[in-house]
């Protein structure tokens, strides 16, 4: 008990202690405090005097600074001022002797304007006399004419008119004559150059094509038994089948070039399949079209890239290739429609005219031929049917339809194409001629040409286009060549039918011989 008391009253002053130390703390932070915001309000008024007295220091600066600045630009104004004085006194002083001068040319212009009053007025009276003096010689003219003025004038009129067309018939006719001349030898100059710069190769085209047998037992088999499989052959393929004694060969003849390809075509892969029969056949002839169309195909696009020409229909095209297998004359017509497409350009090169559209219409002046054997009608008017349906240009149809003088060539383009046309099928060798006709048609050359007297030799040379005849000079003189050869022409073109023309050349010769012995 005692020293819960002890406890107790230990406690109670240990609380008291705290108690008075927290006290007296709180008396020391005050005081500590107060004498803290004392020395702040000094240092507060302290630095206000400061800012005061900084304050009243820079505005007296300014105000001198900027008395200062007063001052100066007050000069730099007057100066200025005293500058532009000095230029408006002289701008005045110009002006004024501008005025002066002004004065002085406004007084002599008024000078020059009397005077030009009176040349004016002079001249108004020379005039006046010219007139009075052109009107005195009219009646004096008049008089002695007996015509009036609007006479004189109608006379004289007609009598320019009347020596104008004169001279104009003179004109024409002799610009006529020469633009004649002129033209005959520029299109004969452009001609030659486009036959020169076109190189050509030509081959003889057939009706027939020949296949080659690995030995002769294949006829046999290509026969069949009791002929089924040349039956089948030709009932598939549309053509004749020609086995004859020729050792290992069969001739396959059509008039259509396409069915006599397909049916070449097909013979060949069953002489090397070796399975021939009737069902294998129908299978050969199915592979043997397609790879001919695709043939025809190919052929026709290459003919479009070789001749330059875009934008073909694709059934052009396609009519284009079909052309590879077509012969005229014995001449490629591809290949002839390519020479044409060529030497259409080149002559309108020459001439300034559309080498495009010319070259275009050269390619497809016989595309006709393609379906001539086909359809009916001639391969002018099938072109010109197979051009308009496929929108080709009208100046390409015209050509078409004009290239053999069916229709008049109204454009150059037309033109163009029958010279091309005619260009190509005229080279020598360009189309074959039957060998009898052609050596009897030599033969009544040379015929006609001893039928006159005088001849003594004569002999047809470049291929039938000329016939050179050697007369005796003692019984044809040399006017009477010129008759002779007249008339050998003459004759020719009565008896004869040949394409192209024939130069009749008649030669004579005198020869002196003597010997020295």
């Amino acid at each position: 008990m005692p020293d819960l008391i002890y406890w107790i009253i230990l406690g109670v002053t240990a609380v008291a202690l705290g108690i008075v130390g927290f006290v007296i703390g709180l008396v020391y932070r005050k005081k500590s405090t107060e004498n803290t915001i004392g020395s702040a309000k000094e240092e507060a008024r302290r630095i206000l005097n400061e800012a005061i007295k900084n304050a009243e220091t820079k505005k007296k600066e300014s105000l001198l600074e900027a008395k200062d600045e007063i001052h100066q630009l007050r000069q730099e104004t007057e100066k200025d001022l005293r500058e532009r004085r000095s230029e408006i006194q002289r701008q005045e002083h110009r002006l004024q002797q501008k005025e002066e001068s002004l004065e002085r040319k406004l007084d002599n212009l008024e000078v020059k304007e009397e005077k030009l009053a009176e040349k004016n007025r002079l001249i108004d009276e020379k005039m006046e006399e010219c007139e009075q003096l052109k009107r005195s010689q009219m009646e004096i003219l008049e008089r002695i004419s007996g015509f009036s003025k609007e006479q004189a004038k109608a006379l004289l009129l007609e009598m320019l008119e009347s020596e104008l067309s004169h001279d104009k018939a003179v004109k024409i006719k002799d610009y006529e004559q020469k633009v004649k001349d002129e033209s005959e030898s520029l299109a004969r100059e452009i001609i030659g150059h486009a036959i020169q710069r076109c190189a050509a190769d030509h081959s003889s085209e057939i009706t027939v094509s020949v296949v080659q047998l690995p030995n002769d037992e294949m006829k046999g088999r290509i026969i069949g038994r009791e002929g089924r499989n040349i039956r089948a052959i030709e009932n598939a393929t549309g053509v004749d089948l020609i086995i004859d004694d020729t050792p290992e060969a069969i001739t396959v003849s059509s008039f259509e070039p396409v069915r006599r390809e397909i049916a070449r075509v097909t013979l060949e892969k069953l002489i090397l399949d070796g399975r021939i029969h009737p069902a294998r056949i129908e299978e050969m002839v199915a592979k043997a079209k397609a790879e001919v169309e695709a043939t025809i195909k190919r052929e026709g696009e290459n003919a479009m890239i070789d001749a330059g020409v875009h934008n073909l229909h694709p059934e052009l095209v396609k009519l284009l290739g079909k052309l590879h297998y077509r012969t005229s004359y014995g001449q490629n017509v591809l290949n002839h429609s390519l020479e044409v497409c060529h030497l259409a350009g080149l002559i309108a090169a020459e001439m300034g005219a559309d080498v495009t559209l010319a070259k275009r219409a050269g390619l497809l002046h016989d595309i006709g031929k393609a379906i001539d054997h086909e359809q009916e009608g001639s391969h002018i008017q099938l072109g010109v049917e197979v051009a308009k349906r496929y929108k080709e240009n009208d100046a390409v149809v015209h050509a078409i339809h004009a290239h053999h003088g069916d229709i008049e060539a109204k454009t150059v383009i037309a033109c163009i194409v029958q010279a091309a046309d005619a260009i190509s099928a005229a080279r020598p060798g360009a189309r074959r001629e039957n060998i009898e006709n052609y050596i009897k048609r030599l033969e009544k050359l040379e015929e006609i040409a001893n039928s006159f007297g005088g001849v003594q030799d004569s002999y047809a040379i470049q291929a039938g286009r000329e016939i050179r005849i050697v007369v005796k000079p003692e019984a044809v003189t040399d006017d009477n060549m010129v008759i002779m050869a007249r008339e050998i022409a003459a004759k020719i073109e009565a008896d004869l039918e040949y394409p192209g023309q024939i130069k009749v050349n008649v030669i004579r010769e005198n020869r002196v011989i003597d010997y020295a012995k």
